[in-house]
């Protein structure tokens, strides 16, 4: 049986590691989440091949993030195949044992909701999914969506297993459900805000047990909907669901979204109701305790080259349209932690050198993000 590392991310142990960067980055890089220090810029580890020459780059590009001040570290079960854990579980494992961090100083979140495979694709997909899930009964028949889709309670149990042993943790600081939305392809509103409760049940037994610390929704499409769309989702609802399921002690802690120069709907999109008033989804997550991550920051390198120059001239001192996206995201109110995807030791050091600088100020930002078109 693999040995897991003990313990999370604690409020003593990420001061520990602020304190110990103060000559690299500037305290303002630092957001608080529960009490925890957690860095305003966060590796992601979504893209890319799923071979061991990648597996290594990403182990390489986590050891330097965390050199570097970059204490957040998100994946999924679902990410290469399950590679993506274990390249995090072997970055990690290495950098606790050498000494350059310990384990309460790191912030790790994961997904769970997709099927994921394991390594690779099997040659027969349909014959190993009946194999691995629907023959020991993790899952039922009618219980995936779409094919690909599932959050049934013992699914989810089933799957933060997995992504326990995978990333070699104990406990897990951050677990999301991985695009809920995908379940209103196939049932009602009423229908999934009721799998919406059995999920937050399962997740706040984990809690209970130590194996997650708190949990919320990643997603893609859901938040920036406009209400009447078919996947639109409610932050309000989904921490009514919690709240249902846990009272005000809830878990329900962090959302994931997209948000980027190209995609400011978090921002600009009054499409939450809170309070009886339609407001953006930050300002949602705001008044209803939530922390917000956002995907996305440089939209998959789309937005690390070609910005317009009025970009550069109200973000002075970058060196590069990467950098400047992401200052972008990390300076707009409400966003707590922006991630990149970062398998490359020189995009780490290109992104990490933005932690030396404090976000934008908003009187700044505003002619920023009107120049920008918002």
């Amino acid at each position: 049986m693999t040995t897991l590392i003990s313990g999370s991310a604690t409020a003593e142990g990420t001061k520990r590691y602020l304190t110990r960067l103060a000559s690299t980055v500037v305290p303002a890089h630092f957001r608080e989440l529960e009490g925890i220090a957690v860095a305003t810029i966060g590796l992601g580890t979504y893209l890319g091949r799923e071979d061991g020459a990648t597996d290594v780059m990403y182990q390489d590009a986590i050891a330097l993030a965390l050199e570097l001040g970059v204490n957040t570290i998100d994946t999924a079960i679902n990410y290469r195949h399950q590679r993506s854990e274990r390249s995090v579980r072997a970055a990690l494992a290495s950098a606790i044992s050498g000494g350059a961090v310990r384990r309460d100083e790191v912030v790790v979140a994961t997904k769970g909701g997709y099927i994921p495979f394991d390594g690779a694709v099997p040659r027969d997909a349909r014959a190993w999914f009946t194999q691995t899930y629907l023959d020991t009964g993790i899952v039922r028949p009618g219980d995936v969506v779409a094919g690909t889709h599932c959050m049934t309670p013992r699914y989810l149990a089933d799957q933060i297993e997995r992504s326990r042993t995978n990333l070699g943790l104990e406990s897990i600081d951050i677990y999301y459900v991985h695009n809920p939305e995908s379940e209103l392809e196939e049932v009602d509103r009423a229908e999934f805000l009721t799998r919406a409760r059995a999920a937050f049940e399962a997740l706040e037994q984990a809690v209970r047990d130590g194996k997650i610390r708190r949990y919320g929704t990643a997603t893609w499409n859901g938040y920036r909907e406009d209400p009447g769309a078919p996947g639109y989702l409610s932050l309000a609802e989904l921490v009514g669901a919690a709240r249902a399921v846990a009272g005000s002690d809830h878990h329900f802690k962090v959302i994931q979204l997209p948000y980027n120069l190209a995609m400011p709907e978090a921002f600009t999109r009054a499409n939450q109701q809170v309070d009886g008033s339609f407001v953006p989804l930050l300002e949602a997550a705001r008044r209803l305790g939530v922390y917000v991550v956002a995907s996305a920051s440089v939209y998959q390198g789309h937005l690390t080259r070609n910005l317009p120059p009025v970009v550069a001239e109200l973000l002075p001192g970058l060196t590069s349209d990467a950098q400047r996206a992401l200052q972008f995201v990390r300076s707009t109110p409400g966003i707590g932690t922006a991630l990149v995807g970062m398998k490359s030791t020189a995009h780490v050091e290109e992104n990490a050198a933005v932690a030396r600088r404090p976000p934008t100020p908003w009187s700044e930002f505003q002619r920023l993000f009107s120049a920008a078109g918002g």
